[in-house]
């Protein structure tokens, strides 16, 4: 049977996938300028000629001509018609304001570290086999937290918490709480120099991580911490009145198994906070940009992790609030709400 070519379609997706080249080529540059102090020298320094940038850098002229007609042509970089170059105050923004919301580099970081092993994703993809977390690049863990990091800086404490019922009062008072999956820590953090009166126990099951979140706690001075190396699914401790898992319960083997002895270590009218990627409850729904990088994601990290841990139950990243309802109900909770939200999480209340 001979195919009939539209030419319209072919060419629009042909230049639909030379811009996603261009993307990710321009990714590429961002995370290669981050890394060598480039955009962070081109911050706050007005128009800079190339070499006056290699001299405030000590880079490579020849590379950094090459590197800015990359990023400029991008629109990362402002390129003036003297021949000059600049940053504007938004892509200061975006790309090298750390801790800001709109910083994307912890982004860039995490997506980098596909590509960097990228042989060991085909092979499991190949496979389906599961790979687990512990497998991925350093550079993963890093540029998850970083990338996560300044969100919840701006919502956790400001509008997370106080969108639950009663929660804010408890944690005010001095409360025992849970960061179950807390990796490098930075919720756990965020939450005891928020609550001083509360004790937070940041726990997560990648032993490097509780190292690395051991040393973020200490070098921000908090004192009612505590951590351990321990799953989600049988950490220790009882009567907290708050519990909580940020982007990490599709990544679990046994959700439902993590979310029963959640409610098994919750006193009877504690609360668990689920926090997880924004989703439609259908594939459809979640046909957009921030769906394609979440199922992107998914593919490569989030389902390998669950399907290395027992039951393995592979979620994804995109489950949606109906499916994470029915795991929580499944555990035993009887009422989930969503209490807030955001562009990329929802934020759901179990509680009963």
């Amino acid at each position: 049977m001979t195919e009939t070519i539209d030419e319209f379609r072919l060419n629009a997706l042909i230049g639909k996938v030379i811009g996603d080249v261009a993307g990710a080529m321009g990714l590429f540059m961002a995370y290669l300028g981050d890394q060598a102090g480039v955009f962070a020298a081109l911050d706050g320094a007005g128009r800079l000629t190339v070499g006056e940038l290699a001299a405030k850098t000590g880079l490579n002229p020849k590379y950094l001509h090459e590197w800015l007609g990359s990023v400029a042509a991008a629109g990362y970089v402002t390129l003036h018609a003297d021949e000059t170059f600049s940053l504007t105050p938004e892509q200061a923004l975006v790309f090298t304001r750390e801790g800001q919301p709109a910083c994307m580099q912890g982004f860039f970081e995490v997506v980098i570290s596909q590509f960097a092993a990228q042989d060991v994703a085909v092979e499991t993809f190949r496979s389906g086999k599961g790979r687990p977390w512990s497998d991925h690049l350093p550079c993963c863990f890093c540029g998850t937290d970083r990338f996560f990091r300044p969100g919840y800086a701006a919502n956790l404490v400001a509008s997370w918490i106080p969108a639950l019922e009663g929660v804010d009062a408890k944690l005010t008072a001095g409360a025992k709480v849970a960061d179950i999956g807390c990796g490098h820590g930075s919720s756990t953090v965020l939450m005891a120099q928020a609550y001083p009166n509360s004790t937070i126990h940041g726990i997560d099951f990648h032993a490097p991580s509780i190292e690395q979140a051991r040393k973020q706690a200490a070098a921000a001075g908090v004192t009612n911490v505590e951590f351990q190396v321990a799953r989600a699914q049988d950490f220790a401790g009882e009567e907290f009145d708050f519990a909580c898992i940020f982007d990490a319960l599709h990544d679990m083997g046994d959700p439902v198994g993590a979310a029963r002895h959640i409610r098994q270590a919750l006193k009877d009218d504690g609360t668990f906070m689920l926090v997880e990627p924004m989703a439609g409850d259908s594939m459809a729904e979640n046909m957009n940009p921030l769906g394609q990088i979440f199922y992107a994601a998914s593919t490569t990290v989030c389902t390998p992790a669950s399907l290395a841990q027992e039951v393995g139950l592979g979620l994804g990243a995109q489950a949606g609030q109906k499916r994470l309802t029915e795991v929580c109900r499944e555990a035993g909770f009887t009422k989930v709400r969503r209490a807030a939200e955001t562009p990329t999480n929802m934020v759901l209340e179990v509680t009963g």
